[in-house]
């Protein structure tokens, strides 16, 4: 009995960790205005999901600024709009918008940054699209979200 115990013990302390790392993601971003992962999928399974964003180019955040923005896609061109009148204070990002799902700052070379967001706010069957929202990227630097099982 004790061994039992010792073993769901055991492989309870192994798998916690492996969901946990279900439940985050890394995006690295370029001097090239380009992420490096297409799509994600987030599991239902998450209560929250973060995202970190890594900006591997050189560039400062003036220059070569990146970040990441969440919203149905049918949102995107929209947010983006009212981001660039938000304007660099408000890290392109119009202050309480509520298509947007999750945000990060502006980030430039060498720096990171992560936001994390209820996977509750992602509904089946939704279209998702991430992006940067730094004047100009939004067009190539985007991806796809979706909710997984």
């Amino acid at each position: 009995m004790k061994r039992q115990l010792l073993a769901v013990a055991i492989l309870s302390t192994i798998s916690l960790p492996a969901l946990a790392a279900e439940c985050e993601a890394t995006i690295e971003a370029n001097d090239a205005m380009q992420f490096d992962v297409k799509t994600m999928e987030v599991p239902q399974s998450c209560e929250q999901f973060t995202v970190t964003l890594k900006h591997v180019g050189k560039l400062p955040s003036a220059a070569m600024g990146h970040n990441f923005v969440l919203g149905l896609t049918k949102d995107q061109t929209a947010i983006n709009a009212d981001g660039m009148k938000a304007g660099a204070a408000a890290n392109y990002v119009q202050p309480d918008d509520a298509r947007v799902i999750a945000a990060t700052k502006i980030i430039g070379g060498g720096e990171s940054t992560s936001v994390s967001f209820p996977v509750s706010k992602l509904q089946a069957g939704e279209s998702y699209t991430y992006f940067c929202s730094f004047p100009g990227h939004a067009s190539i630097m985007k991806g796809e979200l979706k909710l997984g099982a």
